[in-house]
């Protein structure tokens, strides 16, 4: 059920730039400061960590709300794992875009130190 890498990653990133350009301003430059990186799948170390392997995104370094002087070893980004993705959206290129859409943005979230509930009660989920 695999796609190719190159064509995975063309979607994830269109996705990933729709999904910026349609945020409300006063968060778009937040977005705008926030790397995202494409990676296959999750790292044997995350996974040594504890994390699941089939773990879509994951947002790594520190909350906006925490100053830079304070910062996190990590730099601040978001990892999206875009096999776990396709595998999940079961091969569908429309379900694709779609995770990629809602992994991003609850990635996001965590960046802005907000919740489900809170990105639902805001509109951007």
């Amino acid at each position: 059920m695999s796609a190719p890498w190159n064509h995975l990653l063309a979607i994830a990133q269109d996705e990933v730039e729709r999904t910026r350009r349609e945020l409300p301003e006063h968060l778009r430059h937040h977005a705008d400061g926030l790397p995202v990186t494409y990676e296959s799948l999750p790292s044997e170390a995350l996974i040594g960590d504890g994390w699941d392997p089939d773990l879509l995104g994951m947002f790594v370094g520190d909350p906006v709300a925490v100053g830079d002087s304070e910062s996190h070893p990590v730099p601040r980004q978001i990892l999206l794992f875009l096999e776990n993705l396709w595998d999940f959206a079961e091969g569908d290129e429309a379900l694709y875009r779609d995770e990629v859409r809602i992994t991003y943005i609850h990635e996001f979230g965590h960046y802005l130190g907000l919740d489900e509930g809170e990105l639902e009660e805001r509109g951007l989920l």
